[in-house]
């Protein structure tokens, strides 16, 4: 069966609320309390966006977000309690794409979903759309990010050294929409209104994906010459 939400969190009664009210405005959803019980729940099921408690009982949502990130891709979002820049940081460097505090408005949480969903949607659908055009013998196109470095519009991923790197979608979206604005400086809010069509994501996340491009484009991360950072302002896709 598919749902397009999931919800994780020990605390019973907020993931059964936050299930019943998503349910009510047709985003079909579904909540387990445990990290055991949602390992068993992907398996058996397809989801499209998971909220994820770090507290699972004995059992961590960071290490349970480290262990999907193996074998999924869909958004996650870490809904807690915990306000520290430590865990949110490592939230988003696990492989989270947001991170909302408790307590929180179910109306509020609702609009992000459901701009979430739409955003991955979206996505597939182009994806499905570019791989059909594939198959008919259409050849996608490598955009150049740097010497035997190229972005494959058709599947979605980074060629280096003639070796596939694979990108989060957001992570796609991203590099591409800087390598149609190579050159000149892209602003967070820029970013947030074309690339994430989100204007209300946490204050982390936008380096943090910064970040994993750098890793999966630059020959040294630790010293970008390609995504320089405009402090300030935004960042800017170089060469």
């Amino acid at each position: 069966m598919k749902y397009q939400c999931l919800v994780i969190d020990d605390d019973e009664t907020i993931a059964e609320n936050t299930a019943e009210y998503f349910n009510m405005f047709d985003i079909s959803t579904a909540y387990v309390t445990g990290y055991e019980a949602a390992e068993a729940f992907l398996q058996a099921h397809t989801v499209s966006l998971l909220l994820l408690d770090i507290n699972l009982g004995a059992r961590s949502g960071f290490e349970l977000c480290k262990q999907i990130r193996k074998n999924y891709d869909m958004p996650i979002l870490f809904i807690s309690a915990r306000t520290g820049d430590d865990d949110i940081l490592t939230a988003l460097r696990l492989g989270g794409d947001d991170y909302i505090t408790k307590p929180f408005s179910l109306s509020i949480l609702l609009a992000k979903v459901q701009a979430i969903l739409t955003r991955y949607e979206k996505a597939a659908e182009a994806a499905r759309a570019v791989s059909a055009k594939t198959v008919s013998g259409d050849a996608p196109a490598q955009i150049p990010i740097r010497e035997n470095v190229y972005l494959d519009t058709g599947l979605h991923q980074i060629i280096r050294g003639g070796e596939a790197v694979g990108l989060k979608a957001m992570e796609y979206k991203m590099l591409r929409y800087l390598l149609e604005n190579r050159g000149r400086v892209v602003t967070k809010d820029e970013f947030l209104e074309n690339v994430w069509e989100d204007t209300f994501i946490g204050e982390g996340t936008l380096p943090v994906h910064i970040r994993h491009l750098r890793e999966k484009i630059e020959a040294d991360p630790g010293n970008p010459v390609l995504i320089r950072t405009v402090w300030g302002v935004g960042y800017i896709l170089g060469e």
